[in-house]
């Protein structure tokens, strides 16, 4: 197997060794978090094998099936559960890319006899767990779009405690590839959360599987689905977008049926099947394509992997007359910190 090196912050200068011995059992819930915890794995960050188990129900089939003939040594898949798994070696790994899951918040609180936890890359949630991590208040580990229970709220405060213990402990490990501002890693480091930063090493390697013919690629927000923004207006902007030439539209995967016909039916629009993550889709362009999105992950994952195509990506802020009142400020600001360079 080879090793892209990451740099791995403990404490303050303190690396952990790699490569790492031993078997990781890892609960993906969405493509991008598949295709991190093989760009960890790459890295050497979780051991020698990696027992990857997607949640049932869960879109994964196209990027499980792209990675079986590419992805590095030791990744194998295991059959879709409705539970996480429980690991029973002490050796192993336990690794999850959703803290915010009512299902991994009942395993780790349970007890997860693992050496290590090990958060992987959510894009922007992972930043958000960042955040309340290092807060001086104990913060609820709760989505910000959703409305939580007393006992919902409960569980993310308890899971909080048990997260900042883990760490005391020397065991969680946070992994992304987004960029966290100094004084965030250093009150990470000053509590004992080890940290990790990739740029893609393993994926940047790989063949590219495809490559579309419309100039203008735009990105599928799910703010819609999510009530966090207005239909009407985002369709007019679709609209204004395909006024100007052949649009490719790549859906989000919780975009609803009903919104993707009326997107379907926009003159210039083709609607592109929902595969693998945007990260695997859109890392190279032809000559005059632009890319087109709204805040969201996808944005600086695209900086990195583009290089200097990077200039051809276009970030739409979010106007504030989209958003609508249910949509607290907190996660308006939050999403549109994406749209930093």
């Amino acid at each position: 197997m080879t090793l892209t090196m990451m740099k791995l912050t403990q404490h303050d200068t303190h690396e952990v060794p790699r490569p790492r011995f031993g078997t990781a059992h890892v609960w993906v819930e969405s493509p991008l978090q598949l295709l991190s915890a093989v760009e960890t794995h790459a890295a050497g960050l979780l051991g020698t094998d990696i027992r990857i188990i997607p949640r049932q129900g869960m879109p994964l089939e196209a990027t499980t099936q792209a990675m079986l003939n590419h992805a590095p040594a030791g990744v194998h898949f295991e059959p879709a559960a409705r539970k996480p798994p429980q690991p029973k070696g002490a050796a192993d790994r336990y690794v999850t890319g959703d803290a915010y899951s009512g299902k991994i918040q009942r395993t780790l609180l349970a007890g997860v006899r693992a050496k290590e936890i090990v958060i992987i890359d959510d894009g922007m949630a992972t930043l958000a767990l960042i955040k309340q991590l290092i807060s001086d208040e104990p913060t609820p580990l709760v989505r910000a779009r959703t409305r939580n229970s007393a006992a919902r709220v409960a569980m993310g405060l308890a899971t909080w405690h048990r997260l900042r213990q883990l760490a005391r402990e020397d065991r969680l490990l946070i992994v992304s590839a987004l960029y966290v501002d100094p004084a965030s890693r250093q009150k990470m480091a000053d509590l004992r959360i080890k940290f990790a930063q990739h740029k893609f090493e393993w994926l940047a390697t790989q063949p590219v599987a495809e490559q579309f013919t419309e100039p203008t690629l735009l990105i599928g927000s799910a703010m819609v689905a999510d009530e966090l923004i207005f239909e009407q207006p985002y369709l007019r902007w679709i609209e204004q977008i395909a006024s100007e030439g052949p649009v490719a539209y790549f859906p989000h995967r919780r975009e609803t049926p009903e919104l993707l016909e009326k997107i379907s039916g926009i003159d210039q629009v083709v609607l592109k099947e929902h595969t693998v993550p945007i990260e695997m889709r859109l890392r190279v362009l032809r000559p005059g394509q632009e890319i087109r999105a709204l805040p969201s992950t996808v944005i600086p994952s695209l900086r990195l992997l583009l290089g200097p195509d990077a200039r051809c990506l276009y970030p739409q802020a979010v106007i504030d007359s989209w958003w609508t009142p249910g949509t607290p400020s907190e996660l308006r600001e939050h999403l549109s910190s994406s749209l930093k360079v």
